[in-house]
């Protein structure tokens, strides 16, 4: 064969491979983030899917030192959603819960929020547990406008107030009110902190330090320990020595039932006092007999067998916690209840019509009159917790169960 037509060949065959390929379409592609994960836009106008499911995410400390408080929460948060479900769903949608556990660990609870707003698509999130948590996908949150309905207790959450977050536990601030009433009734004017070191345990000592001042109440003393420490005698001793008339422990369970053990051990001849962190059965267990005569306050849950029949959260409380039973098997407690809220504004504002995250998160800031397990809330503009301190009883641990302190 010629030169110039062996040249030729080849050439005529590429051009024609090239048409057929140039003729194809491109294959559709998805943009990526640098993990490789599919992303999902965001926004506040993002809508709900057409089918007939409502993605709502959770975020609980189910595992972890949290999880005293994650585990019930994550219960509570199913049965919600069967409930509602089992009875025909929301405007005719089956609410989707996707629940992740963050293991009480910030990182892991911010990875949790990104793969909830980018993947899964949810129109709010219900948690996280911890103060700390909480306060680690706050902005992640903001940016990507989703609603938050928080399930803890420091006022750092909603104070200032951020747009899109929202919180159903009583605050530190709302707790400290409570207690500094029970101060003045007992006629104590000198106490000693111990206070965890963690997001909830320095809100807590912060709010003590501008609370009991003011209103002529000394702190004499001030410790703290980290919530894994198995032993706190140090810092007893010398919170001892200080002599104060009560020792007011903040934190959540296990160490301040160790708090209130090495207290014992050291005959400190002071009043226990402690937060709301440690408002279930976990801590009774874990401090045996040193738990007697501990007083804290707490969400009206534990005594609602004591209150009138007048309180409008007496039935609310008595029908979460029969159901709550019947769910999980065991009692009912506070931080659950906490949960139940949060996704109780959510489920309210769907069924008002919202159907978007920004529609969902006005229906949530104008909740006014809703009785909860965790008080009555009336939100607006300036105040995401919507809760005052009458949310709180003040309750003692006599023979082993709570009794509320008259």
């Amino acid at each position: 064969m010629h030169l110039s037509a062996r040249l030729a060949l080849p050439l005529l065959l590429f051009a024609a491979v090239a048409l057929v390929l140039g003729g194809c379409p491109k294959p559709a592609t998805t943009p990526t983030d640098v993990s490789g994960e599919t992303k999902v836009p965001k926004g506040s106008g993002l809508k709900m899917a057409g089918g007939e499911e409502i993605a709502i995410g959770a975020i609980f400390s189910v595992t972890g030192t949290g999880a005293p408080l994650g585990e019930p929460e994550k219960a509570t948060a199913e049965m919600l959603a069967k409930q509602v479900n089992d009875a025909g769903g929301i405007n005719g949608k089956q609410i989707k819960l996707i629940i992740a556990d963050d293991a009480t660990a910030d990182d892991k609870a911010v990875m949790a929020a990104k793969k909830l707003i980018e993947q899964d698509n949810v129109m709010a999130i219900v948690g996280p547990t911890m103060s700390g948590t909480t306060l680690a996908i706050v902005d992640t949150c903001e940016q990507a406008q989703v609603p938050l309905i928080s399930c803890a207790a420091s006022v750092k959450i909603t104070s200032p107030v951020k747009k899109w977050v929202f919180s159903t536990a009583q605050t530190d601030v709302l707790a400290v009110e409570r207690l500094l009433d029970h101060l003045k009734a007992q006629k104590i004017t000198k106490v000693a902190l111990i206070c965890d070191s963690n997001a909830f345990g320095q809100s807590g000592a912060e709010q003590l330090k501008k609370q009991l001042p003011p209103a002529g109440v000394t702190i004499v003393a001030e410790e703290k320990f980290d919530n894994k420490a198995t032993d706190m005698t140090a810092q007893l001793t010398k919170i001892k020595a200080a002599k104060p008339q009560a020792v007011i422990c903040w934190g959540t369970n296990p160490a301040p039932a160790i708090v209130a053990k090495n207290a014992k051990a050291l005959k400190l001849d002071a009043a226990i006092i402690m937060s709301h962190g440690i408002a279930n059965k976990k801590f009774i267990e874990l401090a045996g007999d040193a738990a007697e005569g501990v007083v804290f306050p707490a969400g009206k849950l534990l005594v609602v067998n004591e209150l009138p029949d007048s309180d409008p959260q007496k039935q609310v409380l008595l029908d979460y916690d029969k159901a709550f039973q019947a769910f999980a098997q065991k009692p009912a407690n506070t931080f659950g209840g906490h949960a139940y809220d949060a996704l109780q504004l959510v489920i309210a504002a769907l069924k008002s019509g919202a159907a978007d995250r920004a529609a969902i998160r006005d229906a949530i800031e104008k909740t006014q009159g809703h009785v909860g397990i965790g008080g009555t809330f009336n939100l607006s503009a300036e105040d995401h917790n919507g809760l005052t301190k009458d949310a709180f009883a003040l309750v003692t641990i006599k023979g082993g169960a709570w009794t509320q302190v008259k």
